[in-house]
């Protein structure tokens, strides 16, 4: 199958070591990005060299005209779409959810939520039999994230409801949806939490001790765009160590 894949998010950390991996395998690929034009490019250029084919494109997946113009560039710069891994998201302040301000709630879901929403209904679409869509969740979905932000946790629960409805929604017209489930990886999201320590704080409530990176998630997503994972659909894989 000739293999053409929007990453959400593509520019950094996850997004960009999915972008990378699934050059590898020969995909050409559609980095969507927000605002880091420069890291895009960047991530472009890890593409090219590697012998493959992508193009940078900026889009907030929480407005819907963003969405559409980046499939459709997508198609128009590289051919039909058939993959898309819906990784991009937002965290926001550590906190308890008494002291959450109603703005940074709002943002959280429009882009965790809205903008999932927003990009799968794009690529089921779009797609035809053999595409492939995995969706980037958090095991925040499934362990709550109480005194830090539950927030977060829901738009990530919403994500996993995504991923099972729609792979049965889909099935049908053989397309595949399946998610990813990270727990505490070293990328920039901890940034977000206004904790400059958040990465540390963590390990040593992780069983095998140690955070996990962009690339051992990549693995991940990129086994289930393969044809190795043809019979995987509704899914969620939990990649995070133990939690």
């Amino acid at each position: 199958m000739d293999n053409v894949t929007v990453v959400t998010g593509g520019s950094r950390s996850i997004g960009a070591a999915t972008c990378v991996r699934l050059a590898r395998d020969g995909h050409r690929v559609a980095v969507g990005y927000h605002t880091n034009a420069g890291a895009a490019a960047q991530v472009v250029d890890a593409v090219t060299d590697l012998g493959g084919e992508a193009v940078a494109v900026r889009a907030d997946t929480s407005h819907e005209e963003d969405v559409v113009a980046l499939f459709s560039t997508a198609a128009e710069r590289l051919g039909p779409v058939t993959g898309l891994v819906n990784n991009a998201g937002i965290a926001s302040t550590l906190g308890r959810l008494a002291d959450l301000k109603t703005d940074e709630l709002r943002r959280v879901m429009d882009v965790n939520v809205i903008g999932a929403f927003l990009c799968a209904r794009q690529a089921a679409r779009r797609m035809t039999a053999g595409g492939a869509i995995v969706n980037v969740s958090s095991t925040a979905a499934t362990l709550g994230s109480p005194g830090n932000y539950i927030h977060y946790a829901a738009s990530k629960a919403a994500i996993d409801a995504l991923t099972l409805g729609l792979a049965k929604e889909l099935a049908t017209d053989g397309i595949r949806v399946n998610g990813v489930a990270p727990g505490f990886v070293d990328t920039e999201i901890h940034d977000q939490t206004g904790d400059p320590n958040r990465a540390a704080n963590v390990v040593s409530g992780i069983p095998v001790g140690r955070l996990g990176t962009p690339e051992e998630i990549a693995e991940a997503i990129a086994w289930l765009l393969s044809p190795a994972a043809s019979y995987t659909t509704g899914t969620t894989l939990r990649v995070a160590g133990g939690l």
